[in-house]
């Protein structure tokens, strides 16, 4: 799904996919607070707790508190200089190699997986209502792409927190890796996100921090250029001293970069969201690299991708093919006409209103098809589309999709496709098909019964709209036809 995950930071996971995979979970970055210096101050507070008493046995106690606090501050101070030595080192070769001149120099501290996870906690609850993540749970589940009992927030801290080696966050300027790995396991983390520092300084990533609601798919896109430059200049970087990619095959091969369960058990729409900017951001910023240099690159930061079909096919980019804006009209009075009101007032409401984008509609189809080369034929073609969520009183949820395609052909294989993955998920639900009286000869209706909700296709033209679970006491062609008012 195109639908970006508030997380804030840079996560990175090696090991896997092009040899060194990263995730992210949003385009936020936010400041976080640091616990390394309450933790240790909290250590010295109760060795002197234990200093007064009066005897032998618990002064000695202190002073073997008092030296074990030395050692660790000592270790402390000397891995603090070292990791200042080496990201001043780090960042000057990939200024070389990103062709980006350092106009400051980048703070950079370590944190513990526990620290790292309150950060994580604290911008999740900053960037994303509760609201907005039951929106994207429900929305998931309705399209089976997640178990009826997944609780996306909860899963989603655990995974990042498993992922997590590094971040730069633009506000504070500064750049935070974990704690657990070697400064050589490290380099490569860093070359990543001290491009992030660089570009920053260049292009203000602040700008990315509040993207408008409503148009996820371009967010995905923008995120992409940020990740996929950043991720070919750490490749870059790799490749560039033979020693590097050396230490960084032994991490790999000893375990030294973290587990994986989390990532292996997270549903595939969730997987494939984080990956995304990583996997596909690097192969289209190696194509524009390719085009220009890394002069083309950076202009990219004035002329962004504008949806993940411009990231998927690099030529629409250069042809600046932009996204057709579909509407959808706000039916939920209408969806309040069906039934009694309940006796706790609560109503139908839209609970989300956004763009899935050519990556989100290859995510859904293949979720069934596990097809993917057919997937992603049936989404491209894409020209543009709206969703909308719809919530009911009683835990009821209607999702309304309206798509269109660059030609009437496109739009008829994705019909296509995505009947056969209706039909693929409800095997024995009963499917009609027909024209319809009074519709135009090239429209197309189906629709399947799945228990008391039915979802519903209707093919116009270069046209499609889809309805997941549609009220049985509701009109399909009444609800088609308000949607698009």
């Amino acid at each position: 799904m195109s639908k970006q995950i508030n997380s804030g930071g840079q996560f990175h996971q090696s090991g896997r996919t092009q040899g060194e995979q990263r995730l992210a979970g949003n385009r936020h970055r936010r400041r976080v607070w640091q616990g390394v210096s309450l933790g240790l101050a909290a250590f010295l507070l109760a060795s002197l707790v234990f200093a007064p008493a009066g005897t032998a046995q618990r002064r000695a106690a202190a002073r073997r508190l008092s030296s074990s606090t030395a050692q660790k501050a000592t270790a402390a101070s000397a891995r603090n200089a070292a990791l200042t030595a080496t990201t001043a080192t780090v960042l000057k070769d990939i200024s070389r190699i990103r062709e980006l001149s350092i106009l400051h120099q980048v703070r950079s501290s370590t944190q513990s997986r526990p620290e790292i996870q309150r950060m994580l906690i604290k911008s999740l609850d900053e960037e994303s209502s509760p609201a907005e993540l039951h929106a994207t749970e429900i929305m998931w589940k309705k399209l089976g792409l997640a178990p009826a009992d997944f609780h996306f927030r909860e899963f989603l801290i655990q995974l990042l927190t498993e992922q997590v080696a590094g971040y730069y966050e633009p506000k504070s300027k500064q750049f935070h890796v974990a704690d657990w790995l070697d400064l050589d396991v490290q380099k490569p983390v860093m070359a990543h996100e001290l491009t992030h520092a660089l570009q920053d300084q260049h292009f203000n990533l602040g700008r990315f921090e509040r993207w408008p609601k409503g148009d996820s798919d371009a967010e995905l896109a923008a995120h992409a250029l940020v990740e996929g430059d950043a991720s070919l200049a750490m490749m870059l970087y790799v490749i560039d001293d033979p020693l590097r990619s050396v230490a960084l095959i032994k991490a790999m091969k000893a375990g030294s970069l973290g587990d994986s369960e989390q990532l292996d058990r997270a549903p595939r729409a969730l997987h494939e969201s984080l990956l995304f900017p990583y996997t596909e951001g690097l192969a289209w910023a190696t194509s524009v690299y390719k085009q220009g240099h890394w002069a083309a690159v950076s202009r990219a930061f004035t002329e962004l991708p504008r949806s993940s079909e411009q990231i998927l096919h690099v030529e629409k980019y250069f042809a600046h093919e932009a996204p057709v804006k579909v509407e959808l009209t706000n039916i939920s009075n209408l969806l309040n006409t069906l039934g009694k009101p309940t006796a706790s007032g609560k109503v139908w409401r839209r609970a989300d209103y956004d763009i899935m984008g050519e990556h989100g509609y290859y995510v859904i189809l293949d979720e069934f098809l596990k097809s993917s080369d057919e997937s992603k034929r049936a989404a491209a073609g894409w020209g543009g589309d709206r969703y909308a969520l719809f919530e009911g009183p009683n835990g009821e949820v209607l999702l309304a999709m309206l798509s269109t395609w660059d030609t009437e052909r496109d739009a008829r294989e994705f019909f296509e496709a995505y009947a056969k993955r209706t039909e693929r998920r409800y095997p024995h639900a009963g499917g009609e098909e027909g024209t319809g009286a009074g519709n135009p000869p090239d429209s197309l209706n189906r629709s399947w019964r799945t228990g008391g909700e039915s979802v519903v296709m209707s093919l116009s033209g270069s046209r499609v709209m889809i309805l997941e679970g549609l009220p049985a006491q509701a009109n399909a062609k009444t609800i088609v036809k308000a949607l698009g008012e």
